[in-house]
């Protein structure tokens, strides 16, 4: 009994002492002792998460919402994107144009403080800064590290999204764009994001030579309307349109490349328009202008508030607004037109802006249904009065009427932070639904049954008159005719975007 009274108070001792000493140890320390015991420690007993530079703070758990739903309290200026400096070294290794001589040996992280403290400011020239060794972006790249990795770095490596698949077949003269089919049933506000294709980033068809000409023209009549950047938007501008070209070589390399000399630079080559593009001589949006038919729109990240704000673009293919109207804006402004926005989305997407990863870009698609083909609509312009009213049958044949989708894509540049929002007008004749199945019921029950305040914002009301017949004849004749099983249920097709049997009919008539 001694002898047990003894063992006792030798662990009570041993227990004290252990205490002590792990009280003494450093919190790296504790955490390695931690991590060795927590297999047997209770589920309860973990240490806390400690946040790093590399990995932002975390908001608070979207499940959870205060009283009356009301969006969980978030400090955004609080909150960076995934970094990816790891990949800094290999970019280094696999860019062309890096100047090894001004490259560290080691690419280690910025401490937190030194970071959060030397963030480029929102309006500043990358290139004049006056410490680029000591000033970071949001990915904690010193503004000296970019300018040491050149022209054209390897932005695979740099961002984590591999360069599109070489498509040798593609010919310019049959190309026709994927039939995006958007539609969804039941029908409410959401982002509806998808992770984008990584081949289909930037899309070709084969009205590339008249698209790029009207797109000049609109600019030559419009100016800084639909072509225009703010100061701070230098650094962003530059690397997307290094990317885009980048692109654009990568996957359709008979008809585009890239050359350099001393005496002339980085010069673009587009064999379908026979030009030479010499990039030093052009703002990085006029390039783009020049050779690249899809609107592009650059938001930045403002380090006073953490929100982001369209800073720049090249924008020639918007309805009812253009990119005078929206420069300048906070995301959420940009959006206020938007049914829902504010009460469904609005808390979301700016949580979605702030964490989105360089390695995960997203595609997305919005429709109308349209009398003709505008591709351009400021406000006021003569078009929007076929919106105003039902016009006599006998004067809109279903011809006339086509479905324009929006196909839009996301994603963050991976030196910048900057977001790049970018989508490209597709127009198809309605008479097209008629041999793809399940889409004339899904619309026409869309038409009637979406909800009324997102139905009169797309504004379809102006052609409905003659399009649903139509798509009720055409449903009907599918059913009859077996292509769609009787008493389907109406729902969202399961090969959104697109449709059953979309890729053998789209090849087919571009004559694969």
């Amino acid at each position: 009994m001694l002898l047990s009274g003894h063992y006792a108070v030798a662990t009570v001792i041993g227990l004290l002492l252990s205490l002590v000493s792990f009280l003494l140890l450093t919190g790296s320390q504790r955490k390695v002792v931690y991590h060795r015991l927590a297999p047997w420690l209770p589920l309860t007993v973990r240490p806390r998460r400690s946040s790093s530079s590399k990995t932002p703070p975390r908001s608070i758990p979207p499940e959870w919402n205060p009283p009356g739903n009301v969006p969980p309290p978030v400090e955004h200026r609080d909150i960076f994107p995934p970094w990816r400096r790891d990949a800094l070294a290999p970019a280094a290794l696999s860019s062309p144009y890096a100047r090894e001589s001004e490259l560290p040996g080691v690419f280690n992280d910025p401490p937190d403080r030194i970071f959060r403290e030397s963030l480029i400011p929102f309006t500043a020239d990358y290139r004049i800064c006056a410490a680029p060794a000591s000033t970071y972006t949001p990915m904690g790249i010193s503004l000296s590290e970019i300018a040491a990795l050149g022209d054209f770095p390897d932005y695979a490596e740099l961002s984590g999204v591999p360069l599109p698949t070489p498509y040798p077949e593609f010919r310019i003269e049959t190309a026709l764009p994927r039939p995006y089919r958007p539609f969804r049933w039941a029908y409410h506000q959401t982002m509806s994001l998808t992770r984008l294709e990584k081949d289909w980033w930037l899309e070709m068809e084969s009205n590339f030579v008249e698209s790029i000409r009207a797109r000049k023209e609109l600019f030559d009549k419009y100016g800084t309307t639909m072509l225009n950047y703010l100061p701070g938007s230098e650094l962003a501008c530059k690397e997307l349109m290094e990317m885009a070209l980048q692109f654009q070589c990568a996957r359709y390399p008979h008809y585009f490349s890239l050359s350099y000399s001393e005496q002339r630079g980085h010069v673009f080559h587009n064999r379908i328009l026979k030009t030479e593009t010499m990039i030093r001589d052009m703002h990085p949006l006029h390039v783009l202008l020049e050779n690249v038919p899809e609107d592009f729109g650059v938001m930045l990240r403002n380090p006073e508030d953490g929100y982001y704000y369209l800073r720049a673009g090249v924008l020639c293919s918007s309805l009812g607004w253009n990119l005078g109207t929206k420069l300048g804006m906070q995301l959420r402004e940009i959006h206020q037109p938007i049914p829902d926005y504010k009460e469904k989305m609005e808390f979301s997407m700016d949580r979605y802006f702030a964490k989105l990863p360089t390695a995960r870009p997203i595609q997305r698609g919005s429709w109308g249904l349209e009398v003709d083909k505008p591709l351009f609509m400021p406000p006021g312009d003569p078009h929007e009065a076929y919106r105003d009213h039902q016009m006599n049958p006998a004067e809109l044949p279903l011809s006339r009427i086509h479905l324009r989708v929006d196909w839009q894509t996301l994603r963050r540049l991976p030196l910048s932070g900057s977001i790049i929002f970018n989508f490209k007008a597709l127009f198809t004749p309605v008479e097209d639904f008629r041999e793809e199945p399940h889409v004339p019921r899904l619309v026409a029950h869309i038409l009637r049954n979406g909800p009324q305040n997102i139905m009169a914002y797309k504004n379809t009301w102006h052609v409905e008159h003659v399009v649903l017949p139509a798509l009720d004849r055409w449903a009907r004749e599918q059913e009859r005719d077996g292509m769609v099983e009787k008493g389907w249920e109406v729902s969202t097709l399961e090969e959104t975007p697109f449709f059953r049997g979309w890729e053998d009919m789209w090849r087919a008539k571009q004559g694969f």
